[in-house]
């Protein structure tokens, strides 16, 4: 299953009005169906689950939320308390702005690749998925969402070998660019095998890949002294402009933002890379 599948309720005010598939009529009905789940999202370390209101505040958390949050396993210390509430400012700020915007707009969020950065803890990418919750009125009362872990490669797929070159290529030749044709005919395959195994190998499309090693070698870099400039460049962004953007659609601050923040507290050396991809 997917996973807007697994947190989707009525998607949309149709299917909330729709006589075969009864509603919750209230953000408590909900949370009292979701509760039946609690021990299945509990038992996932590698995802985090959150129910919020219309509000962006915490409905319902899983305990990984929780534990990654520095709450061991007690997860109503979220409850009541907004993104911004509970991350370091400038992501919480970025992910509570998400949620409104998702919960006035009625918009999704899907696979949107990420680096989340918890309290005490070093940076780390996943994949989130935000679904608005509506009622049976079709007003929205909240969302939830899930933000899984990336995994390591699936290395038994019969397609491993081929993929596994491509992507080290990526890794050596990032500060290139790089043609989603060449790739393709280097895995002796089309552009359509290509992306499509490459998520189901490894998670992410190519070009979530290319973004991901330029992004971890940035993080990288911005711990030392390079001026940003520079780290553009090095990373393969001949557009130091195109560069914030990009950092800061996907990491939610920009590149000075993030080495601000790296600097406010102790720095840590080891930065996620695609060593496991």
């Amino acid at each position: 299953m997917s996973m807007q599948g697994l947190i989707a309720g009525p998607a949309s005010p149709r299917a909330a009005n729709d006589d075969a598939l009864p509603s919750p009529s209230t953000l408590r009905d909900m949370l009292s169906h979701f509760a039946l789940l609690a021990p299945v999202f509990d038992a996932m370390p590698d995802i985090v689950f959150f129910v919020k209101d219309r509000d962006a505040r915490y409905a319902m958390v899983n305990r990984t939320l929780a534990r990654r949050c520095g709450h061991k396993d007690d997860k109503t210390a979220l409850l009541g308390k907004t993104a911004e509430d509970v991350f370091p400012r400038r992501f919480g700020r970025i992910y509570t702005a998400q949620d409104q915007t998702i919960i006035a707009q009625g918009v999704q969020l899907i696979d949107q690749l990420e680096l989340h950065l918890y309290p005490g803890r070093e940076p780390g990418w996943c994949m989130t998925c935000k679904q608005p919750l509506y009622d049976a009125q079709g007003s929205i009362v909240g969302l939830a969402g899930i933000s899984r872990d990336l995994q390591a490669a699936e290395g038994t797929h019969p397609a491993y070998s081929r993929l596994a070159a491509v992507v080290q290529h990526i890794q050596e030749n990032y500060v290139q660019p790089l043609n989603m044709r060449d790739l393709a005919r280097m895995a002796n395959m089309s552009i359509a095998q290509l992306e499509r195994y490459f998520h189901k190998v490894f998670h992410l499309t190519p070009r979530q890949v290319l973004l991901k090693t330029r992004l971890d070698a940035a993080t990288a870099l911005l711990l030392t002294d390079e001026k940003v400039t520079d780290v553009a460049a090095l990373c393969g962004y001949t557009d130091h402009s195109a560069f914030t953007r990009q950092f800061k659609a996907t990491v939610g601050i920009t590149p000075t933002e993030y080495r601000a923040l790296l600097q406010s507290a102790p720095v840590r050396a080891d930065i996620p890379s695609l060593a496991n991809v």
